[in-house]
């Protein structure tokens, strides 16, 4: 593989302070801001993210904020970004750094909790102006497309690989040229159907365009088969009041709120009122509810019963349970 030019190097650059778009983060040096909107942007759409990263700073606008948190209101404000243990591990950085100030090493970074390869070079090169790569999937489609390198992308191996060839040709404008690799991997050199190969700065030197074979590009493991899940949702209602219980503190959607959920079939509450049938899909799980609304007989003391307003400002529901929020009022 050979490296990126000096000539390629500065033609991104030039595209990126071009074309970038405007975004809530775009410009901040602030460490803690910069790490908050990469955990954030971790397996989540640009779009989604804005609105979270504007209100979550407003309440929590440094790391020592965020520190003192109950973490159940953090949980609260990353609800629907889905992913929740990247909130948990925020909380935890965000006691590191006020306690210890923020790291300034990629070493530093790399340590805190929730914090990944990807991040630590993302908020490195951003926050601190090193050239320490960030590779995530945006970034290796482009490089993978630009050498016409069929390395199998999910291997440790060839992140490392390109990690290097990257370092090699990091310039003095580290943030910027990290920044503008993400944003060609985001809006032009896409996934799923063609790229925008005529907007792209590196159109003449992409030795896939060349070839006709931008698509072959990159190449990685098969997709594992989604496990499925047949579970009921009870929502129970009493005197204007809902049983809430917590997941496990470990696994899928650890230790968030729920409404009572069985895998099995669930004990005889009362009377059920209504149902309705919903789907959610993780990455590695399809759930299939059967959500019944329920007029509980008494107040089941294995949970915790809230009323409609106090779920709304208190208890983070994830998302897969959207279905079944309208039956609360």
């Amino acid at each position: 593989m050979n490296g990126l030019s000096t000539e390629a190097v500065r033609l991104l650059l030039n595209w990126f302070r071009r074309e970038k778009r405007d975004l809530p983060w775009r410009g901040a040096k602030d460490a803690y801001r910069v790490l908050v909107s990469e955990i954030m942007l971790q397996q989540t759409r640009v779009e989604a993210v804005k609105e979270y990263y504007v209100r979550f700073l407003n309440r929590f606008p440094t790391a020592e904020a965020l520190a003192a948190a109950d973490e159940d209101e953090v949980l609260k404000y990353w609800q629907g970004l889905g992913y929740y243990s990247r909130a948990r591990n925020l909380h935890k950085a965000a006691k590191v750094i006020a306690e210890h100030g923020f790291p300034d090493t990629y070493e530093g970074i790399r340590k805190l909790p929730g914090v990944g390869d990807y991040t630590a070079g993302a908020v490195s090169s951003i926050a601190f102006s090193l050239p320490c790569p960030a590779v995530d999937g945006n970034v290796l489609r482009v490089l993978t497309r630009v050498f016409a390198d069929g390395s199998n992308i999910d291997e440790d191996k060839t992140k490392a690989e390109f990690r290097q060839t990257l370092k090699r040709a990091y310039p003095k404008e580290a943030g910027d040229f990290a920044e503008a690799l993400m944003e060609l991997g985001a809006i032009v050199c896409v996934p799923n159907g063609a790229p925008l190969c005529a907007s792209c700065p590196w159109e003449k030197l992409c030795r896939a365009h060349l070839a006709g074979e931008e698509e072959r590009y990159p190449v990685r493991n098969g997709k594992k088969a989604r496990k499925i899940v047949e579970a009921t949702v009870c929502v129970l209602e009493k005197d204007g009041r809902y049983a809430l219980e917590k997941r496990a503190d470990q696994g899928l959607l650890a230790g968030l709120w729920q409404f009572p959920f069985f895998e099995t079939p669930q004990p005889d509450f009362g009377e059920v009122v209504t149902t309705k049938s919903a789907v959610h899909i993780f990455t590695h799980v399809e759930w299939r509810m059967t959500g019944k609304l329920i007029r509980a007989e008494e107040f089941y003391s294995a949970y915790v019963w809230a009323t409609a307003q106090e779920i709304a400002k208190k208890y983070a529901l994830p998302s897969a349970f959207k279905a079944f929020m309208g039956w609360i009022h």
